[in-house]
């Protein structure tokens, strides 16, 4: 059997802000199917690399190949083609507040498709119960706990069904349960859905429980890539210093 083609291929991506090195040369696949978390210490470029990936940023250089395409060469409807396969959600969700939950998630399908409106009122409803927000329509996101705030966006962001779905800390600000309860639910949609995945992570060893495979940015770099398991049984002192939260060892706190 032919071995699966990289649903996303990043290849030698360089970036830099105002002098400062981000991204050092960056070789990356995402397999179709796959959650592929990405952890790392704050600033060694995981959320560049998650805009890089979607095209929100350009490298200064290097490629991204969505199946085959080269996205950041893409222009016109061939970009909007490319973009189209990405579902993305945002730290703080990015809801509109004026908006209520149901009107967020049809948001997107309103703007982009020439659904009718009961088209658009079913794919809404099947979304919300999907992320357990089912009689949660009418809500606006200031009613919301932050947990459903963040369940209001997946749906939002699955309601055009995307291929591939980024996550940008989608956890941040939650309590340890909650952090349990959006990484089942990644894991759920994403077998309900069959997205391939990418998340940007802090929850070590959280994250483990849902992902095939772990990249650990390091000053800008892949440290390493590996399954959860051989990840969690590197001999690279950087790695176990990492997981563990420790003190002492390579890194140092900043």
């Amino acid at each position: 059997m032919t071995p699966a083609a990289p649903l996303i291929r990043a290849q030698g991506l360089h970036k830099r802000f105002d002098g400062q090195v981000v991204l050092r040369g960056v070789d990356l696949d995402v397999m179709p199917g796959e959650v592929l978390a990405i952890v790392g210490r704050s600033g060694a470029g995981k959320s560049v690399l998650l805009k890089n990936l979607i095209g929100l940023s350009q490298p200064d250089s290097g490629a991204v190949l969505v199946a085959g395409e080269d996205l950041h060469r893409a222009r016109g409807r061939r970009l909007s083609r490319l973009r189209e396969r990405f579902g993305m959600l945002f730290q703080g969700g990015a809801l509109f507040d004026s908006l209520s939950v149901a009107d967020n998630v049809a948001f997107p399908l309103r703007e982009k498709t020439r659904q009718s409106h009961g088209q658009i009122a079913e794919v809404v409803t099947e979304v919300l119960k999907s992320v357990g927000l089912q009689g949660m329509d009418d809500k606006f996101p200031a009613e919301l706990s932050g947990g459903m705030r963040k369940r209001a966006a997946l749906a939002r962001a699955l309601a055009h069904r995307p291929e591939i779905m980024l996550f940008d800390e989608p956890t941040t600000g939650l309590d340890p349960i909650m952090v349990r309860a959006i990484h089942r639910l990644i894991a759920d949609t994403q077998q309900r859905f069959q997205y391939t995945a990418v998340v940007v992570s802090h929850e070590v060893p959280g994250i483990f429980e849902i992902a095939s495979r772990v990249a650990m940015l390091h000053e800008g770099a892949l440290l390493e890539v590996a399954t959860p398991d051989a990840f969690q049984a590197s001999a690279n002192p950087v790695v176990q210093q990492f997981i563990a939260g420790r003190l002492e060892g390579p890194l140092t706190p900043t």
